[in-house]
């Protein structure tokens, strides 16, 4: 039997048993799409939007970027483990001062989640509820409400290029819209995709990548993420965006 044979073999029987394998470096996963987008276009600097107890930082660290992190978190409870967490990790990682982000400064009631990673500012629609009750809303608090532009300068090295990140639950636009004064350091974007509509007011997968298009950047890659458990039904998804003129080249 031919060493491709096996192969074909092994991973039939992998596929009954639920398991899919494949070469880590080609994966169609976050680690490895990020990996080459952080190289490719030269980012040093990671604006890590929603970052709750700092599971994006950890990863971004991971895939051996060397350059800094700040991440942004508006529950306080949930801040201040993200502060504690990147304290421990090292001077690469920063935390801006708790608040969340949107077009202009102000105040807002967040609704937080049962299982805080769902938590919104808008509110939560039966799609999303029904896939996982989990994420019901639990209590509502008052943030503060900052725009990037006007917060992120203070914290920002005076020399490199960005990498912005955004899972804020369907408040995403918004998080872009307050940072037109970045966009001219952005080289690349990462958004969560709703491609059903999960909270009230959220723009819908199709828009949100047009508004994308017309601020400078190609979509270059997209990975499943929430999915409702019963039924299979892919709910969101991460989009990786880079500006146009920065295009990572073909090949591994």
């Amino acid at each position: 039997m031919s060493i491709l044979s096996i192969k074909s073999l092994v991973q039939r029987v992998l596929r009954k048993l639920g398991w899919e394998v494949q070469r880590f470096e080609n994966a169609h996963v976050e680690h490895q799409i990020l990996k080459k987008i952080l190289i490719s276009t030269g980012a040093t600097i990671v604006l890590d939007v929603g970052a709750n107890v700092g599971q994006y930082g950890d990863l971004v660290f991971e895939t051996g970027f060397e350059g800094t992190v700040i991440s942004f978190e508006a529950i306080p409870a949930v801040h201040q483990k993200l502060a504690a967490h990147a304290m421990r990790k090292g001077r690469r990682w920063l935390v801006a001062p708790c608040a969340a982000l949107g077009t202009q400064r102000g105040q807002l009631a967040m609704n937080v989640s049962a299982n805080l990673v769902s938590s919104s500012v808008l509110p939560m629609l039966g799609a999303h509820l029904d896939a996982a009750p989990e994420s019901r809303y639990v209590r509502q608090l008052t943030v503060a409400v900052e725009r990037l532009d006007e917060l992120v300068p203070a914290l920002l090295p005076p020399a490199g290029q960005l990498l912005i990140k955004v899972d804020t639950q369907g408040y995403e636009l918004q998080v872009l819209q307050g940072a037109t004064d970045l966009l001219p350091r952005t080289v690349a974007i990462q958004l969560e995709l709703s491609l059903l509509p999960l909270y009230e007011g959220a723009p819908t997968f199709t828009e949100l990548i047009a508004f994308v298009q017309s601020i400078g950047f190609e979509l270059f890659s997209i990975i499943p993420g929430f999915r409702d458990p019963r039924s299979g039904r892919l709910l969101q998804a991460d989009g990786f965006f880079v500006r146009a003129a920065m295009r990572p080249a073909t090949g591994d």
